[in-house]
């Protein structure tokens, strides 16, 4: 199974895909799309047209989106909402189902605590993912997120079959 993680910005939308096997982890790319300074819409297509292309190019069987966490600045928030909803409509044109995860939950998965900062984020991606280069922090963001859905969607694929 090939994964596609997201982690939503506007100014750098974090993606990385890792493919699944078992219990085995493997990466396949990460990076980071990045928008300039113009109008909302405008930076908003370009994030659609970046993360379009990647989608074509490494073709994932599942994506999973971190959640926007509300913040004092009610502004930003709407922004991110919207990079958020560009992240789900690429894989939702795409027919897949996309997961959606708070953010203490991918740090749960990854790290074992809700609460880690990214340094722990990002070291505990490095281990699950040995020798991998991670384009910045959005993208080893991006990267929990798809080893959270991993984890997770195995968890309840196990649990579908003892109950069905």
């Amino acid at each position: 199974m090939r994964v596609m993680g997201l982690d939503p910005g506007l100014r750098a939308l974090g993606w990385g895909v890792i493919d699944v096997s078992g219990s085995k982890l493997s990466h396949v790319a990460n990076g980071v799309c990045k928008t300039g300074n113009g109008d909302l819409g405008g930076r908003l297509v370009s994030l659609f047209d970046q993360l379009t292309e990647i989608w074509a190019r490494f073709l994932p069987d599942t994506a999973a989106v971190e959640q926007t966490f509300v913040n004092k600045d009610g502004a930003g928030t709407l922004k991110l909402g919207q990079a958020r909803g560009i992240a789900m409509l690429v894989p939702a044109r795409a027919g897949i189902v996309v997961g959606e995860y708070a953010p203490n939950a991918v740090k749960k998965a990854v790290v074992g605590v809700g609460h880690a900062d990214k340094r722990q984020v990002e070291h505990m991606v490095r281990m699950q993912l040995p020798g991998i280069e991670i384009a910045g922090p959005d993208a080893a963001d991006a990267l929990a997120v798809a080893i959270c859905h991993a984890h997770l969607a195995a968890t309840a694929a196990r649990i579908a079959r003892a109950v069905g």
